[in-house]
């Protein structure tokens, strides 16, 4: 084995183990994370959730509502995946110090030739196009401000986030062609690469040997330097959802939408008003009386399902787009309740890190720093950011579990609510008559 070869095996195998190191000690915390929430359990006929699995995370079903923006989607999305498979044999090579490895080991077997070569033109095929996406995206984004993308809650960290993958994207179809164009030119066009062949005849004919080494290994390691890098990334963006997307759709509820679960501690107490025995009955063995707890404080109280979510948003703001009290300029963005879910639950798992057990802080979902009472209190619930989400997320349930809170144990909400809810109290209805009085007016002369 040459020394070029061995410097290459050590430093491959050197930056695997980093990034794996770093990036799965991130994704660990992730995990960790989620599993702050309380428990849940997950209902539902196991082979519905597998099939919204199939066709919404992986099939994308509900981005093609939006026809245009759904392709170019699309067109990243697959060129994504496929590229997985060519990046098989780049960590081959990049462990055994060979060059392409798979297609030089096929090359007497024509049936899996051609699918490598199939893969290869494949890849190239859609590297083109989701290039053309990511310029289009781009546009999108800082030229023409689609509405959706330049909300506030999009400012610092969200906008350069998106734009970071988005030239990623181009870096490393560069990388991919000049890898694969400086092949071709090196191998006197040998490999059946159709869009690789041409760039290569176009762009690098003419330069010698040495140049065309250097082009090669550039984009070699461009490529893979770029994929690695991406992994340690990955858990920092919004592009997590690549990943959470097949977890969640899994476990997001199949009941039907508009669906609102009653509060276990709200029914308990029911229980035990309406059973005299029980009612004021001594906790068991001498030990101290449970003080029931309504709706969601801070991310603690929220399920583990809702803390999945947050990690797994997407940013694309469909739902804020459709949500009617956003569209009347209230203050709610379906969006940025997701956003500081997740920006609250990594301040809570540092404050933990860091002490052992959380240590009060102060603070809570529920403020003006995070989700304000104004924008609890302007949601409709009416489950329209729920069918825009394409990935099944459902703010509508953290804001349900807020405003319970809210009004339950910080007795805040609007005079007209407090009417409403005691003439429900001692009428069984909304109006200050009882519902047997509703129609008196019919009988008068």
């Amino acid at each position: 084995m040459e020394t070029a070869q061995l410097i290459q095996i050590i430093a491959f195998v050197v930056i695997n183990m980093a990034v794996f190191y770093f990036g799965g000690k991130k994704f660990y915390n992730i995990y960790k994370n989620v599993n702050l929430g309380k428990d849940k359990v997950i209902e539902g006929d196991r082979s519905e959730r597998l099939k919204n699995v199939i066709l919404i995370a992986l099939g994308q079903k509900k981005m093609f509502k939006e026809i245009v923006p759904a392709l170019l989607h699309l067109a990243v999305y697959l060129a994504f995946l496929i590229t997985q498979i060519e990046l098989i044999e780049i960590f081959i090579d990049g462990f055994t110090g060979g060059h392409r490895v798979l297609y030089n080991a096929f090359t007497e077997l024509s049936f899996l030739k051609g699918i490598y070569v199939l893969v290869v033109n494949s890849i190239e095929i859609l590297s083109v196009l989701a290039l053309f996406a990511t310029f289009v995206f781009l546009a999108r984004r800082n030229l023409l401000k689609v509405p959706r993308l330049v909300r506030s809650e999009m400012n610092g960290w969200p906008k350069l986030d998106a734009n970071i993958i988005l030239f990623a994207e181009i870096y490393l179809v560069t990388c991919i062609f000049m890898m694969n164009g400086a092949d071709q030119a090196l191998h006197n066009n040998d490999y059946p690469f159709l869009l690789s062949k041409g760039f290569s005849n176009i762009v690098l004919s003419g330069l010698s040997e040495g140049s065309l080494h250097i082009i090669e290994r550039v984009g070699w390691w461009g490529h893979i330097l770029g994929v690695l890098a991406f992994i340690v990334y990955l858990p920092y963006s919004k592009h997590l959802h690549i990943m959470l997307a097949f977890p969640n759709v899994y476990f997001a509820s199949l009941k039907e939408k508009g669906f609102m679960s009653n509060m276990p501690e709200v029914t308990n107490e029911i229980k035990l008003m309406m059973n005299p025995d029980t009612a004021f009955a001594a906790p068991a063995d001498g030990t101290e009386p449970e003080i029931p707890t309504f709706g969601a404080k801070d991310v603690q109280d929220l399920p583990w399902t809702n803390l999945l979510a947050a990690y797994t948003c997407t940013e694309c703001g469909r739902c804020t787009e459709q949500c009617p009290a956003s569209q009347t300029g209230k203050k709610l963005s379906p969006r940025k309740v997701m956003m500081d879910t997740r920006d609250r639950l990594e301040e809570v798992a540092l404050n933990i890190r860091e002490n052992g057990v959380f240590v009060d802080d102060g603070k809570s979902l529920i403020s003006d720093e995070y989700v304000s009472v104004e924008e609890l209190r302007a949601c409709t619930t009416c489950n329209a950011c729920v069918e825009a989400c394409p990935v099944m997320i459902s703010p509508l349930d953290i804001i349900i579990q807020l405003r319970r809170n809210l009004i339950l144990e910080q007795s805040n909400s609007p005079e007209e609510w407090n009417v409403m809810f005691s003439n429900i109290e001692n009428n069984g209805a909304p109006w200050k008559f009882s519902p047997q009085d509703r129609f008196n007016w019919a009988n008068e002369e």
